[in-house]
This record gives structure tokens, C-alpha cells and sequence, in this order.
């Protein structure tokens, strides 16, 4: 099985020694997303649901470098500072995934990279190509 590195400039650059994501076959591993602005660096400005909405975008990004969507994902974890933030991002995170959203974990953590309210990180399958 090939191992290729994803990347996109359509999502921020990676913080630390990782790659955006990782094709593996027919699985796609992203990295967790944070809600920092591509090209900037810059935390997006507003409150938790302005911050998911970023991440999902990052996330979208990302996918789209692999040749997935959204809709291939089979697997997200979601990170939270505040538990108390879980409806907020609940509702963005429907408008995204909608009808049939993929299987999830969500855990509340004490701190997140550069402040962020939420990270998410995502798992997509890929049919074979012929």
C-alpha cells in the first residue's frame, strides 16, 4: 500500500511536524484542524460556531487536495475546551454533514494549539479508482 503526503494551500499550513493529511490507500487520515485562517495563520475572528465553520472549511480544503469530499468521510473526533460549546457546534457541524453524518467521538480537552474553542479531525474511504 502507497503512503502519500495531502497537502493544500487552501488550509492553513501545519503548526508542527505533521502533514495536513495522509492518503494510505483508500483511507485519507487528516490531521486536526483548528480554525486559523489559510494564509495567515490568524485565528479566525467570532465565537464557536464562526470557529467550527473555519475548521470544517480547513477540513473541506484538505479532503479536496485527496480528491475526497465531505460526504466520504466515515470518521470525525471533535475537540472541545468547553463542553458547554457542544449544541453550537453540533448545529454548524449539521449544516455540513448533514442527513448522514459520519460516525464521531467528541471530547472535551483543557487547552487547544493558538487558543481555538474546537479542533476537529476527520478519516475518509475512497472507492478503489480503476
Amino acid at each position: 500500500m502507497a503512503r502519500e503526503v495531502i497537502s493544500s494551500e487552501r488550509a492553513p499550513a501545519a503548526i508542527g511536524p505533521y502533514s495536513q493529511a495522509i492518503r494510505a490507500g483508500e483511507l485519507v487520515f487528516c490531521s486536526g484542524q483548528i480554525p486559523l485562517v489559510p494564509g495567515t495563520s490568524a485565528l479566525v475572528p467570532g465565537d464557536v460556531r464562526d470557529q467550527t465553520r473555519q475548521v470544517l472549511s480547513n477540513l473541506e480544503a484538505v479532503l479536496a487536495a485527496a480528491g475526497a469530499r465531505l460526504a466520504d468521510v466515515v470518521r470525525t473526533t471533535i475537540y472541545l475546551t468547553d463542553l458547554g460549546n457542544f449544541q453550537a457546534v453540533n448545529e454548524v457541524y449539521g449544516e455540513f454533514f448533514g442527513a448522514e453524518p459520519p460516525a464521531r467521538a467528541t471530547v472535551g480537552v483543557a487547552a487547544l494549539p493558538r487558543g481555538a474553542a474546537v479542533e476537529i479531525d476527520a478519516i475518509a474511504y475512497l472507492e478503489k479508482r480503476p
